[in-house]
C-alpha cells in the first residue's frame, strides 16, 4: 500500500498517548486509522511564531464548511493557511468542534482516578521535541471523528468512528509547522468504532516528496 509515497517508516501513535513532529512547507503527514475504530485529535503550530495556531474557528469561516474535504485547508488564529487536507481515503467523516478531552472532562464523568487525556498528551508530545505551550487547551481537529449535526440544525449526536483498517488522511503543510496527534484516551463516551469503545494505536508518516497537490483554496471573506 501506498507505494507511490516517498517518506519515512510509519511511526506509531500509541494507544492513549500522543506524538508530535516538525514538517517544512511542502512536506506532509498520512495520519492511519490503523485498526479502523481510533479517534485522532490533531494540532498545528507557526515554528516561526509559536503563539499563532491551527483555529477551528477561523477554518470554518474560511472553508464555509463544517468539515474539511479534500483541498480544504486548516488556517491559523492570524488567517494563514498552516495544513491543507490533500488525501483522505475515509468516508471523510471527521470533527471540528468538539473539544479535546481534558483531566477535568474525565472528573466530570466520574473518574476517581486520574485518566489519560488529549490535552495532557499534545504537551507531552510537544515536550518530547523540547517545547513549552504558552497556552491551556485548544480546539483540535478531531480525526475520523463522528459527529453528526442533527436536524434541527442546533444539535449535535455523538457517534463511533466508521473508518475502515487502514483509512488515512494526507496533511500537506503550508508553512514550516510543528503538528502534534493524540490518539483519543476517550473509553466512557461512545467514539471509538466497533461498539466496545477501546483506544487502540494509530500510524502516521512524514512524506517528504511525491505527493500531489492539489491547488490551494482561497478564503471566503464575509
Amino acid at each position: 500500500m501506498d507505494t507511490h509515497f516517498m517518506g519515512g517508516e510509519r511511526q506509531r501513535i500509541p494507544a492513549r498517548h500522543g506524538k508530535a513532529i516538525f514538517l517544512r512547507a511542502g512536506e506532509a503527514v498520512q495520519v492511519i486509522n490503523t485498526h479502523g475504530t481510533q479517534v485522532v485529535d490533531c494540532w498545528a503550530y507557526d515554528a516561526t511564531n509559536m503563539g499563532d495556531y491551527m483555529c477551528m474557528e477561523a477554518t470554518r469561516v474560511w472553508n464555509q464548511r463544517l468539515n474539511p474535504v479534500v483541498g480544504d485547508s486548516f488556517i491559523t488564529a492570524l488567517r494563514h493557511p498552516i495544513l491543507t487536507l490533500v488525501a483522505d481515503t475515509s468516508p471523510g467523516v471527521h470533527d471540528t468542534f468538539m473539544a479535546a478531552c481534558d483531566a477535568r472532562r474525565y472528573e466530570l464523568l466520574g473518574c476517581k482516578t486520574p485518566h489519560r487525556n488529549c490535552h495532557d498528551n499534545l504537551h507531552e508530545g510537544m515536550q518530547a521535541l523540547g517545547i513549552t505551550l504558552p497556552h491551556g487547551n485548544l480546539a483540535s481537529f478531531n480525526i475520523f471523528m463522528n459527529i453528526q449535526v442533527q436536524p434541527d440544525g442546533r444539535s449535535l449526536k455523538t457517534l463511533p468512528t466508521v473508518t475502515r483498517p487502514g483509512d488515512y488522511i494526507v496533511l500537506r503543510a503550508e508553512m514550516d509547522c510543528y503538528v502534534a496527534f493524540s490518539a483519543c484516551p476517550q473509553d466512557i463516551v461512545s467514539i471509538q468504532g466497533q461498539g466496545d469503545n477501546t483506544p487502540r494505536d494509530a500510524e502516521l508518516r512524514v512524506l517528504t516528496d511525491g505527493f500531489p497537490q492539489p491547488p490551494l483554496q482561497g478564503p471566503w471573506v464575509p
